[in-house]
């Protein structure tokens, strides 16, 4: 017999069987991918005869799946194999390894991992005005602007005080009472300070802020499988401008939860690795962070309890004077096209007394290619709802930076 036929006969079979379940998630079009684990859902899906095939050859298939379907959107199907039951999902969430590794987007958690450490995310937003919304897509080919796979929305609410801008993971569903909610930006009157709050605790012992809205936002009540909290991450600041002179923007992101020796090589930051997905889940019984090793865990536990080497704060880029162009000017390697106070690229802020050539590496790049797309790309150690975050403080209106 052979096996790899076999195998491969297995595996379409595999896929077409789970078609419905990819269906029924959504996620390649509205981003609703979270692996619903209801009891009733598994209940029937443990009588599937996929779920009692041999473990050997099961994990192989799924081997063959995952490293065949490697791009989005035939990546679906990789999502597809982890909802079909308990065994597979855990059977794929060893299989398939983090943004940091792979380079590659999988599971909705995939947004709150950092990004990879050998190179650049490449994803745009697109603004719509009309409703104040933006939509963060994965590019799926080298063009600045394609298709994409959608990632991640945000909406724009104006208060007496702040500006929030309300992070999701679905296109039509952004308030905090949705169950897709995992985050927002908040500004302050001026636009120039910002704070980014994740909905889950970056890390153990994180501390959540108490807000007036913790329990609604709009009309809609905060579902009670996923408990919305407000857990600062980040926080932004913008230079004011007292002179009034025309010029780029000079920003600074404290990234709270990241140590500055993350970018280090064998550095280490917080990753989450799953979503809460009952209401009888405490954050203390949820395995957030996934071990690597003894060595890595006592740097985590010293990362996470005291960060004796403080936060890592990343400063744009200083921009260099086109005499010819008359324009300020940064090397974005092709990925931004328009001119724009906007634009910016962030790099890490070296401890006094050091440097080194990962002082120089561009963390988190972000520019306009059209009216209203922007191209965003990424790397380790923030993830791709950080940097969302940090950019959506560049759309808010700054007087008194400009």
């Amino acid at each position: 017999m052979n096996l790899d036929c076999g195998l491969r006969t297995r595996s379409c079979r595999v896929i077409q069987d789970t078609t419905m379940a990819v269906a029924a998630l959504d996620l390649q079009e509205h981003g609703d991918g979270e692996i619903e684990e209801e009891e009733e859902d598994d209940d029937g899906l443990k009588q599937s005869c996929w779920a009692n095939m041999p473990q050997e050859l099961l994990r192989e298939v799924l081997i063959r799946i995952e490293s065949s379907e490697d791009k989005w959107p035939s990546r679906k199907n990789v999502v597809g194999c982890a909802t079909v039951c308990r065994s597979w999902r855990e059977i794929m969430k060893e299989i398939v390894k983090r943004p940091e590794i792979s380079g590659i987007l999988t599971f909705p958690i995939s947004v709150k991992q950092p990004g990879p450490r050998e190179s650049l995310l490449q994803c745009f937003i697109k603004r719509k005005r009309s409703t104040q919304t933006y939509f963060l897509y994965l590019s799926l080919t080298q063009a600045l602007a394609d298709d994409g796979k959608f990632l991640l929305a945000a909406r724009k609410f104006r208060r007496t005080t702040c500006t929030d801008y309300i992070i999701s993971l679905h296109a039509d569903d952004m308030s905090k009472g949705s169950s897709r909610y995992i985050g927002k930006l908040r500004s302050n009157f001026l636009g120039t300070k910002f704070i980014v709050y994740d909905g889950l605790p970056p890390h153990d012992g994180a501390k959540m802020t108490k807000s007036r809205s913790t329990r609604f936002m709009g009309s809609t009540q905060v579902s009670p499988r996923v408990p919305a909290g407000s857990y600062p991450v980040a926080h932004i600041s913008y230079e004011l401008n007292m002179l009034g002179s025309r010029g780029p923007r000079r920003m600074q992101c404290i990234m709270d939860p990241i140590p500055t020796s993350s970018i280090e090589p064998g550095g280490v930051a917080p990753t989450q690795t799953e979503f809460p997905l009952s209401s009888g889940e405490s954050f203390s019984s949820i395995p957030f962070f996934r071990s690597r090793s003894s060595c890595v865990e006592k740097s985590m536990s010293g990362v996470l309890g005291g960060q004796r080497d403080g936060p890592l704060v990343l400063k744009n880029k200083s921009p260099r004077w086109h005499e010819q162009l008359q324009c300020w000017c940064l090397n974005f390697q092709g990925r931004v096209t328009v001119a724009s106070v906007k634009n910016f690229q962030l790099v890490a802020t070296p401890p006094s007394g050091q440097s080194g050539p990962q002082y120089e590496k561009v963390i988190l790049q972000f520019g306009k290619v059209g009216k209203d797309v922007f191209t965003m790309d990424y790397r380790y150690p923030i993830s791709a709802f950080q940097a969302f975050a940090i950019c959506l403080s560049s759309f808010d209106t700054k007087i008194a930076c400009e």
